[in-house]
């Protein structure tokens, strides 16, 4: 693939994975990782396709998180201090995670992150909500929740909406405070993640130019790039619009691109 085609593709990738993160609070990495495993090998790069696309989706979920939570906190849907008690075991979790991960062949979390787009597929397509029957937990309870969250997140490159958003909704948070809490939570999720992939990137060999560590440079640019400004625009759309037929049709791309991780 010629140079010039790679930038509208990245930016593309960008304005779907700010759209979808803004709008279902899933983080965009379940679009990013799976766009990139397909786009890279394209481009010549032949190893650690799988780490590359995590380590890249995770540097820029730090950019369209602020981006998304910043229209979320306008509207005074994120639940703060809920953030600061799960924020501690979600750094600790990522960057166990970001170490697990960069030691599996990428082959395994290829298929990792295959099994975990049908499981959201799935919960998206059953409309899956968990009924709200208790409170949230304590300091160490709030800990052992943010480490298992941050850990699974960080091992497949996503922000963590997939485990964050039923767990604060069974406990009582409304779904659009949830939604927008899940949100705030991916950041933490993004810089300890994506600061474990950079490291452990930095040594390794046969990684394409541009890069550093597990990040690809001009995808994470041209990603950014439109994320960013797209992540307020879903924020929006959620306040606003019945999701029902939106996360539908998500769940059928979701199915899709699992298939081609699987397979």
């Amino acid at each position: 693939m010629e140079f010039w085609m790679e930038w509208p593709l990245f930016m593309g990738l960008g304005a779907l994975a700010g759209l979808v993160a803004g709008l279902l609070g899933v983080g965009g990495g379940l679009i990013i990782v799976p766009a990139l495993v397909i786009i890279l090998p394209k481009l010549g790069v032949q190893d650690h396709v799988a780490h590359l696309a995590v380590g890249t989706s995770l540097v820029s979920i730090v950019f369209t998180s602020l981006s998304s939570v910043w229209a979320h906190h306008k509207r005074g849907a994120v639940q703060w201090p809920v953030v600061s008690k799960l924020a501690p075991g979600i750094v600790m979790g990522a960057l166990i995670g970001a170490g697990i991960a960069s030691r599996l062949p990428s082959v395994v979390l290829q298929r990792i992150f295959g099994f975990l787009e049908l499981y959201v597929a799935f919960q998206l397509t059953m409309n899956f909500k968990p009924k709200p029957h208790r409170v949230l937990p304590g300091p160490k309870g709030m800990f052992a929740v943010g480490n298992v969250i941050g850990m699974l997140s960080a091992i497949v490159g996503i922000g963590g909406g997939t485990i964050t958003v039923p767990f604060l909704v069974w406990s009582n948070v409304k779904m659009q405070k949830a939604v927008a809490t899940s949100a705030a939570c991916g950041l933490p999720i993004a810089l300890a993640g994506g600061a474990g992939f950079i490291l452990s990137g930095l040594r390794q060999g046969g990684l394409p130019p541009q890069s550093f560590g597990y990040v690809y440079g001009p995808a994470l640019i041209g990603i950014v790039a439109t994320s960013v400004l797209f992540a307020p625009i879903g924020a929006d759309l959620a306040h606003r619009l019945p999701s029902k037929h939106l996360k539908r049709v998500f769940a059928l791309v979701l199915l899709i691109l699992a298939a081609r991780m699987l397979y």
